[in-house]
């Protein structure tokens, strides 16, 4: 089983600004819980890869294209969750946080289907999925590690990073001896970026899960076969030194990852670029489900539709709409099993469910110039009766704006398809929300909404 624990990241004052390495160190976090890791995982892989690639004697660009691509090899995590929830008939981020901690040959790999697959489904769920892997598993393997690997490149680019960025994150998953996915390329025509970024990921996931001795272990026996055989040579020398072991576990380890070379060079994080992080990382958040694509970007565009009928001013505006397009980050921590789940949610699924809006509001609390629209954000569950989640507000004190994301959220939800349902009219989508006004539902953002729909502003 995967652990979990909070990781906290203390933002710095640059003259009022956040750096870029803070505020996607922050998101990280959101990274690891898809990928059902020890939280900090994005944050250790990044100092060890950094660390190798300082000693090949990298600096400036070179340098800081490594750290973006170790720190964000995660990217494109989320668009593979719910078909590895399928295809493996269980939870998404116990089998990817297991995955990870399997031996290098080929019966390692065997041995995990055998013990994954299907664990606590129907024995005959389990059986067709056991001989769909064994008939399909090249296909079925090639088509999740591609999606992964080529929408984490397209994040990166949207994110304004450099084709070596994406490249590096294209490459993560293939092996130095050409037995990785989704490409099959081998040695050095695989980017250097993503050599470095897989060694730092297999040195953290079994020194986090095992110990230091074990994360040494597995760098050796993949040395020449999964992993470039310089690079495992320079880790063990660098792993040698006194204090490397130590600092991986230091409660500060992101600021002092912050103030690396490739974090300090100078990167303009101004209100458009906010804007791209944003989408961007909505995009991560919407590819968890197939159900959700486009959820993110229309709540953020309902909620401004609302917003502006209501004549909030545009600053104001530009942070819902920001708030809105995030409102579901938390959700990535949340296994694909229970996202996709076609009936009701049992009381432990509904509770692990309802952490998400806890999970937003820590995210985007972490992040200096996204903090004041973290509670906006993680509120939108709240009801104005006081019976929403997860804290119980009520009309006393939740903000306007967590009104206008649950009017604009709900409309969505009840206008596109889901797991267990259809997509309604929006006629019946309003008569619904009309049945809710003062109870879950703000009169004044109901009757915006209602305009807007009239209006065709949706459209």
């Amino acid at each position: 089983m995967y652990q979990s624990r909070q990781f906290s990241f203390k933002q710095n004052d640059h003259d009022g600004q956040s750096r870029l390495s803070e505020i996607l160190g922050a998101f990280s976090y959101a990274l690891d819980l898809t990928e059902g890791q020890l939280a900090g995982h994005s944050i250790r892989a990044c100092w060890i890869g950094t660390q190798v690639a300082k000693a090949l004697g990298l600096n400036g660009e070179a340098l800081r294209d490594i750290y973006y691509a170790v720190l964000l090899k995660d990217l494109g995590c989320s668009s593979n969750a719910a078909r590895v929830s399928e295809m493996f008939v269980g939870d998404d981020r116990v089998l990817k946080h297991d995955f990870k901690l399997i031996g290098p040959q080929p019966e390692d790999f065997g041995a995990f289907v055998g013990a994954a697959v299907g664990v606590d489904a129907d024995p005959e769920i389990r059986d067709q999925a056991l001989a769909n892997l064994a008939e399909n598993v090249g296909a079925i393997m090639t088509e999740i590690m591609g999606t992964r690997c080529s929408r984490g490149a397209d994040i990166a680019r949207q994110l304004r990073f450099s084709e070596d960025v994406a490249e590096a994150i294209a490459h993560f998953d293939e092996h130095w001896d050409g037995s990785g996915l989704p490409l099959g390329i081998a040695g050095t025509d695989i980017h250097l970026g993503g050599r470095i970024a897989l060694l730092a990921q297999v040195a953290d996931v079994f020194y986090s899960a095992k110990g230091k001795d074990a994360a040494l272990a597995e760098v050796r026996d993949r040395a020449g076969s999964w992993l470039d055989p310089e690079l495992c040579a320079i880790f063990e020398k660098l792993s040698e030194a006194s204090g490397f072991w130590e600092e991986l576990a230091l409660d500060d380890l992101p600021e002092q990852l912050f103030a690396l070379e490739p974090a300090v060079q100078f990167v303009t994080v101004d209100e458009d670029y906010l804007d791209d992080i944003s989408f961007a990382f909505g995009r991560v958040i919407d590819a968890k489900s197939p159900y959700t694509a486009g959820h993110s970007e229309r709540v953020g565009m309902i909620a401004d539709r609302i917003a502006d009928k209501m004549g909030m001013k545009e600053d104001r505006r530009r942070l819902l709409r920001r708030a809105a397009i995030l409102h579901d980050v938390g959700k990535l921590g949340v296994s694909s099993k229970i996202l996709e789940k076609p009936g009701k949610l049992d009381s432990g699924e509904w509770e692990v469910m309802q952490d998400h809006a806890v999970h937003t509001t820590n995210i985007l609390g972490q992040i200096g110039v996204m903090s004041d629209m973290a509670m906006i954000a993680g509120s939108h569950h709240e009801r104005l009766d006081g019976k929403g989640y997860p804290l119980g507000l009520d009309d006393r004190s939740i903000a306007m704006e967590s009104r206008i994301i649950t009017v604009a959220d709900i409309y969505d939800a009840l206008t596109t398809d889901r797991p267990y349902r259809s997509a309604m009219s929006a006629e019946k989508a309003m008569a619904i929300l009309q049945g809710e006004v003062g109870v879950a539902v703000d009169q004044r953002c109901f009757e915006a909404l209602r305009d807007v729909v009239a209006q065709g502003l949706l459209q």
